[in-house]
């Protein structure tokens, strides 16, 4: 399609007043009144003035509630073709159902930077620290809090959304001084999600999306996405949560039962198909061409809009500071692609002034990306991947090669690997300091430690570890090393309970010996 005017239309703000709001000042969100606190003679500081919401009449919900506070604006979005060339006219809009470019490439979304570049970095920082915390529909969400540089122009009625988003930042203070001598390690636990990964953040944004499609009547039936666990149980939990039908082809055999049971009690329809992952992508890719299923995996370039939040609220709970570097587990490669689009909007548009340097972490068993890095970024092959336990990020054909090989060039960025046993040690150790953490985590602390130890990032850079999902979903792999259960590998750090005969005697002798161990003293 032609350039042309891009596409306008209304949106919901807490701030109704934006349209009329000077470019240069900042403002905190409208539905706040300053009122004045009364004194008491038992508080001379009582003085101060505090902020009341309004509350909404008892027969109003917060959907009904936020259309009164309509406001329009100039902000809009389209896909493009991925890194095309900039005097490319070749664009499309988000309703229509497109999913490459017309050279058979990926798409990307690209906001009218020119529209949110009217108002000032100071701004855009002021007006999403104001929505943090609120229940206010749909800014209680870390993904739509950031709404004007997500999906700008869909209506809020048509948000599908569980309040996903901000996730815990927190300091592995124990972890990052026991085994890597590091002062400032933080986890961004994305995991602590409505279906416990990162991939909430993605779907809100591209099942919003498509029940704005079907209630304009687009050929919509139903959504479907190949998986190896994490992205099916976000897609059926949303599809559910809007009525809308989902459709999950999985790997037989390769992902956790934890994973498996999430899309069956959602109401999914579950494809358990006889081969790996890149070959239920295949075949979603071919159903999809067919029937009016629309296609939910990261090829499609909406999810990775709400991805790219997480990028946001790192250096939103670091009040903007940029942190030296974050290092996020690959598969599929969009994730890595996502942060950079979000550390690289906020530097556009004058939030911070760099971006942190960011690296690609991989296990072994499943490295096209690592390959591909070692050998100069020449010529990308496929690989077979391997089983690993981290089983979502097994990949050995990744959509986004093109995407994460463009994010990592752009931030000066690394890619590492992980072998099984390195993963599995990463993870029990970090569980030994009080984290529940996830294998594909594992993989990236195995990175952190090999990046430590060639000196590339130093004992006081701050780091940031993006940690995709909760370790509840591989409580199997967990039992399973503990046990030392696990053919070819050591589990140096397993901790099985230990048998004891019920009777005081045996019970103090093991006690004693215990204590024994941990305080030479006792």
């Amino acid at each position: 399609m032609a350039a042309s005017c891009m596409l306008r239309s209304s949106f919901l703000s807490p701030n109704p007043h934006l349209h009329q709001q000077s470019p240069a000042k900042s403002n905190r969100a409208s539905f706040f009144t300053p009122i004045k606190a009364t004194s008491s003679s038992d508080d001379a500081n009582s003085k101060s003035p505090q902020l009341q919401k309004h509350r909404r009449p008892a027969d109003e919900n917060i959907r009904e509630e936020a259309r009164r506070d309509i406001s329009s604006h100039n902000f809009s979005a389209r896909y493009v073709p991925f890194n095309a060339d900039p005097n490319s006219s070749e664009w499309y809009p988000l309703d229509e159902i497109i999913y490459r470019s017309r050279s058979g490439g990926l798409l990307d979304v690209q906001h009218d930077m020119d529209a949110l570049k009217k108002f000032d970095g100071q701004y855009w920082r002021s007006l999403f620290d104001s929505r943090v915390g609120k229940t206010t529909w749909p800014y209680g969400s870390g993904v739509w809090s950031k709404k004007e540089w997500v999906l700008p122009e869909i209506d809020s009625d048509d948000i599908i959304s569980a309040f996903e988003g901000n996730s815990n930042l927190f300091w592995a203070e124990r972890y990052g001084k026991q085994f890597l001598g590091m002062s400032d390690l933080w986890v961004k636990h994305c995991g602590i999600s409505h279906t416990g990964s990162f991939k909430d953040l993605g779907m809100t944004v591209l099942v919003s999306q498509v029940n704005r499609l079907r209630k304009m009547h687009k050929p919509v039936v139903g959504v479907g996405c190949a998986s190896t666990g994490d992205t099916s149980a976000a897609l059926s939990a949303y599809c559910a949560s809007a009525g809308i039908p989902s459709i999950v082809f999985l790997p037989a055999n390769k992902i956790s039962m934890a994973q498996l049971v999430q899309p069956i009690a959602n109401g999914a329809f579950v494809l358990s198909i006889d081969t790996d992952f890149d070959g239920c992508m295949q075949l979603i890719r071919e159903v999809t061409a067919e029937l009016p299923i629309y296609l939910a995996n990261s090829l499609n370039s909406l999810r990775l809009e709400g991805q790219k939040t997480a990028a946001i609220e790192i250096l939103q709970q670091f009040e903007w500071e940029v942190p030296d570097w974050v290092i996020v587990p690959g598969g599929n490669l969009g994730n890595i692609y996502a942060f950079y689009k979000g550390f690289h909007m906020c530097k556009e548009l004058g939030l911070v002034d760099r971006i942190p340097r960011l690296v690609c972490a991989q296990a072994a068993n499943a490295n096209p990306l690592y390959v591909h890095y070692k050998s100069g970024w020449k010529d990308f092959k496929p690989v077979k991947a391997n089983t690993t336990f981290a089983s979502a990020i097994q990949i050995g054909d990744p959509v986004s090669i093109d995407r994460a090989v463009f994010a990592l060039k752009k931030s000066n960025g690394i890619v590492e690997e992980a072998t099984e046993e390195e993963l599995m040690d990463a993870m029990a150790q970090a569980d030994s300091t009080g984290m529940f953490i996830c294998p594909h985590t594992g993989v990236a602390l195995t990175a952190l430690s090999k990046l430590r130890k060639a000196g590339v990032i130093a004992p006081t850079d701050r780091t940031v570890v993006v940690s995709t999902a909760h370790g509840l979903k591989f409580t199997q792999s967990k039992v399973d090393y503990h046990s030392k259960e696990i053919k070819n590998m050591e589990c140096r750090f397993a901790n099985p309970p230990v048998q004891v005969k019920a009777d005081f005697g045996s019970v103090m002798d093991v006690l004693k010996k215990y204590l024994l161990s941990k305080n030479s003293k006792f």
